[in-house]
């Protein structure tokens, strides 16, 4: 077999396109929903079968199958290209590198901003604090045990623990937070 280097543009632009074009499909038909966020998980970005870099701080995330799949393929069409007006061979390489560098730079820049619009969504409960709740089940008096509370904080109602060094208060009683007491009780007064 010939190996030019129109053999290896070809061959560069159809295994990135391939790639690209399976990924495609499966992001659309649901097969490819590694990088989706479920509603009872947090997003898979960053799993070893993502196609992302793993760890905690993958910053731009350069390297992944996406960008060099990119990469291959614009490298490839542009070699094509390039190589069908004419060009010198310099001038082919040098331009289907730097097509295929842009476009795996521009890929990993699409998908660290898809990354950055998925939020823990995680609550904070210090935010309670100062909040009127109503009593879910009562609260003994004089800090003799727990009940609990529904807040709403954050745009969502959450239940918590809570105990209270006055006299015993009713359930369906509103009340006041006063202080965190742990990650999940507080301290609460009549409102």
């Amino acid at each position: 077999m010939d190996w030019s280097i129109q053999t290896v543009y070809i061959g560069c632009a159809v295994a990135g396109g391939v790639v690209l074009l399976i990924q495609t499909v499966l992001l659309f038909t649901g097969g490819g929903d590694h990088d989706v966020p479920h509603v009872d998980a947090a997003p898979d970005i960053g799993v070893s079968d993502s196609g992302e870099p793993t760890g905690h701080d993958t910053g731009f995330g350069l390297i992944s199958i996406r960008s060099v799949a990119a990469f291959l393929c614009f490298f490839g069409l542009t070699g094509m290209f390039g190589a069908a007006r004419g060009w010198s061979s310099i001038a082919t390489l040098g331009s289907a590198t730097g097509a295929g560098i842009v476009m795996l730079v521009f890929v990993a820049w699409l998908f660290s901003l898809q990354r950055a619009l998925y939020a823990q969504g995680n609550l904070e409960p210090k935010n309670a604090v100062g909040r009127v709740a109503r009593v879910y089940l009562k609260i003994p008096g004089q800090n003799a045990g727990k009940g609990k509370i529904t807040v709403s904080i954050q745009g969502r109602t959450t239940e918590y623990a809570a105990s209270t060094k006055g006299a015993e208060i009713a359930t369906g009683a509103e009340v006041k937070i006063v202080r965190q007491i742990t990650e999940d009780t507080f301290e609460v007064e009549p409102a």
